[in-house]
């Protein structure tokens, strides 16, 4: 369980308009008109086997010639849904999220799917953290596969193409200040793989050149193949 008092944590989000709150339908936060949740059952029709193969981030993290389950470390997980489509494709992932209020809703969506028969079985295979990735990784007892970096980027510059999502959250969590240093964490846990998940045009992450990029309509993932004996 994430070690969080939801009245403490409602007490800092008041300060910036927000508020978390149990619905029937699971945690909420919410700024009075606009609400979030980790609900995963709205991905289900990505999770189907026939789609699963086309996702950019199992393209990406997949490690051709080596059988599954694959270890992956998302070492940003923010709501869960890269990890989410991971595990739906057969790997083992390891999740870490580090703002209180992110983990708590995610958390709060990973017991809800636990219940739900589809999603079961995925879930089984994804392994929540609330800490910190960075010393995380500092510290494995394992090596991974890959590891998958999506740190949040500044927003646009139009905030009406800017979903919900991130309306509210800019309000609790900054872009990310400590690039160079997540990157050097993750290339020392010695993977094969790492795989970070960016803005179609945006810099590379701490101005280093992946091996080679994936790109789709809105986004790309850059991937950095390591050899590992």
């Amino acid at each position: 369980m994430v070690n969080t008092n939801l009245t403490t944590q409602n007490e800092k989000l008041r300060e910036v308009g927000l508020e978390l709150k149990y619905t029937e339908d699971g945690l909420t936060l919410t700024d009075g008109k606009l609400s979030i949740m980790v609900d995963f059952k709205d991905m289900l029709p990505r999770l189907k086997q026939s789609n699963l193969q086309n996702e950019m981030q199992v393209k990406a993290a997949r490690i051709k010639g080596q059988p599954m389950p694959q270890k992956i470390i998302d070492a940003t997980a923010g709501f869960g849904e890269d990890s989410l489509i991971l595990a739906a494709a057969g790997f083992d992932v390891d999740l870490y999220e580090f703002d209180d209020i992110i983990a708590l809703l995610l958390e709060d969506g990973l017991d809800r799917a636990k219940n739900i028969p589809e999603l079961a079985p995925i879930v089984a295979r994804m392994h929540f953290h609330h800490a910190d990735s960075i010393q995380a990784m500092q510290n494995l007892d394992y090596l991974p596969d890959s590891i998958l970096l999506d740190p949040m980027f500044p927003s646009r510059s139009k905030s009406a193409m800017i979903k919900k999502k991130f309306q509210l959250l800019q309000k609790i969590e900054s872009p990310c200040s400590v690039e160079e240093e997540l990157l050097n964490a993750a290339i020392a846990a010695n993977p094969k793989r790492i795989i970070i998940k960016r803005p179609l045009k945006g810099p590379f992450l701490a101005d280093k050149k992946p091996s080679y990029s994936l790109e789709g309509k809105a986004i790309r993932y850059d991937c950095f193949v390591f050899s590992r004996s």
